[in-house]
């Protein structure tokens, strides 16, 4: 009985409350508007500020207060997670009112907002790319904010995954191999690009290393007459990996592949290698 009673009263309160926002809708009093949709906004009720607001902002336009009416427009999109849209109207904000009361927050959470919009390094990545460049225009404008750190370290965190996405697309054209065409190359120009742009990402090793793996496996499946030219454009790369990480995870193995590529040459192994050859004689009977 007392459950019947509460879910009636609700009922009652949730049509009292569309009726008054009906009501309001009907309305030709952009004042009284712009106070519920203040109202609906302390509540959290974004959808019905968002509606009341834009159809009050043209009235507003260039007046007193169409800056916090485009703000709290910007904020409530912002809470209602339409972060695309909540950006356009902080954008409009801060380039309309380029010394106003909220450009600092302004610009920092139309950055934010497309922090959280962007999606899985897989998918597209304009909302990454968009909001990088955002963080760097409010780091230029405000480098000493109390929200500089936060935004450093949320470009740091964007570019890691851009860096991911690059390492991705080269994992994918080294996996294809030479299926329809020379993807190894196509590996070894994304992943170089990659380090050009992201030099100081986690992901440097597994790229520079991914570039020595598609140069052994292009020269050891080429013709005999292109093999001497990959395999000392492998060497290079064996090179350019040692100097990158001379304590990299990987260095043994890129060396097996500098030897191997010295024994199709039909040369010695040098001086590079005899530390490597070394650690490999000594290891059996480290075992022993």
């Amino acid at each position: 009985m007392k459950t019947r009673i509460l879910c009636a009263f609700l009922l009652v309160l949730i049509l009292a409350s569309c009726g008054e926002y009906n009501k309001i809708l009907k309305s030709r009093d952009p004042e009284l508007k712009y106070t519920y949709a203040k109202k609906y906004f302390d509540e959290q009720k974004f959808g019905r500020t968002t509606s009341l607001l834009e159809e009050i902002l043209p009235t507003y336009t260039g007046s007193s207060k169409e800056q916090e009416i485009l703000f709290l427009l910007a904020q409530a999109y912002f809470y209602n997670k339409d972060y695309i849209t909540s950006t356009q109207y902080y954008t409009r904000y801060y380039n309309k009112f380029p010394k106003g009361e909220y450009t600092q927050l302004a610009r920092y959470n139309a950055a934010y907002g497309l922090y959280l919009d962007s999606p899985d390094a897989r998918l597209d990545q304009t909302s990454t790319l968009k909001s990088i460049q955002e963080f760097q225009n409010f780091l230029e404008y405000y480098p000493q904010s109390d929200k500089a750190p936060a935004a450093q370290n949320y470009m740091f965190e964007l570019q890691e995954k851009l860096a991911y996405k690059e390492f991705l697309a080269s994992r994918l054209y080294f996996n294809l191999g030479l299926y329809l065409g020379n993807n190894y190359e196509s590996c070894v120009v994304t992943a170089r690009e990659a380090l050009k742009n992201y030099p100081f990402s986690v992901y440097a090793e597994e790229l520079q290393f991914l570039i020595v793996r598609a140069r052994f496996e292009l020269a050891s499946q080429s013709i005999e007459e292109k093999k001497p030219v990959r395999y000392r454009n492998l060497m290079d790369e064996h090179f350019n990996y040692k100097n990158m990480f001379p304590t990299g995870k990987y260095l043994k193995e890129s060396e097996r592949f500098y030897r191997q590529a010295l024994k199709a040459l039909g040369q010695d192994i040098d001086e590079a290698t005899s530390e490597a050859v070394e650690v490999e004689q000594v290891a059996p009977a480290d075992k022993k």
